[in-house]
């Protein structure tokens, strides 16, 4: 049944660590009941990723909306002053443009019927993708009174020194490519066991692995979710379940094979 339903190239992926690399077959001892507890882990996993990474995903517009209402300005999307590349700013402006015009949502149509089609940031940002959001942010100008700083205020983090700092717009901004890209295998529903993710982004200096890891995986996209958390208690919450989850399938998990240290738990 789990060949029709799954299929057999899906489910092999799960069983990649259980084939004999010598001799390219599957190890004494193997049997389809293993291989389906992970594909049934993973497919938990991806539901309880994604389910925070929308908590992320929604305080994230809310807090780019007010960090933008600093300058008064509804319409403030339509100037390019400021972003930093105004190439870019155009490049965006056209993809907006398009997901606006896509939209059949209320309050676009509202502003379309009663303001003469002017649709205001609070609006245009709940119709904007993630990825839109994402290059939006990488394009904002940065400066003490700008709209970038006060958007950071909200992902404040201790330093070795145990000051909170703001993070630099490098770091904040490989921070939302990487949940964008974990975000993008759930949606798709696929492998996140026993897989390298092809995102770096800046770590804390105190999650940092020492020696670095040939390749990323879990760990740092979840590192990256810690940082933007929306608030502390639901990433409380969130790592709980996660712990659960783990515990439940630890018949079948190896926590090494989602690229986490042995300490993992302090980091979280």
């Amino acid at each position: 049944m789990a060949l029709t339903t799954i299929g057999y190239y899906r489910l092999k992926g799960y069983s990649f660590h259980l084939i004999d690399p010598s001799t390219k077959k599957y190890m004494a001892g193997t049997n389809l009941s293993e291989v389906l507890r992970l594909y049934h882990f993973d497919s938990e996993l991806s539901n309880l990723l994604f389910s925070y990474l929308s908590q992320i995903e929604v305080a994230l517009r809310s807090r780019l909306v007010n960090a933008f209402q600093i300058t008064q300005d509804a319409l403030i999307l339509n100037d390019p002053s400021v972003f930093k590349d105004k190439k870019t700013f155009w490049k965006n402006q056209s993809t907006i443009a398009s997901e606006i015009s896509r939209s059949n949502d209320v309050f676009i149509e509202h502003n379309f019927n009663n303001h003469d089609g002017a649709v205001p940031i609070w609006a245009v940002v709940e119709v904007m993708s993630f990825g839109t959001i994402s290059k939006t942010i990488k394009n904002m100008k940065t400066g003490s009174n700008s709209s970038f700083s006060e958007l950071i205020k909200n992902y404040k983090f201790q330093n070795s020194n145990g000051r909170d700092v703001n993070p630099s717009k490098d770091m904040f901004t490989s921070w939302i490519q990487a949940v964008s890209i974990m975000r993008n295998i759930c949606a798709h529903n696929s492998r996140i066991y026993n897989r390298t993710i092809s995102t770096r982004p800046q770590l804390i200096y105190s999650d940092i692995i020492n020696p670095h890891p040939r390749y990323n995986g879990l760990y740092q996209i979840m590192l990256s979710m810690k940082y933007l958390r929306p608030t502390q208690e639901s990433w409380t919450v969130f790592v709980t379940e996660f712990k659960q989850l783990l515990n439940n399938y630890s018949d079948v998990c190896d926590i090494r094979r989602l690229n986490f240290p042995s300490d993992w738990e302090n980091h979280f």
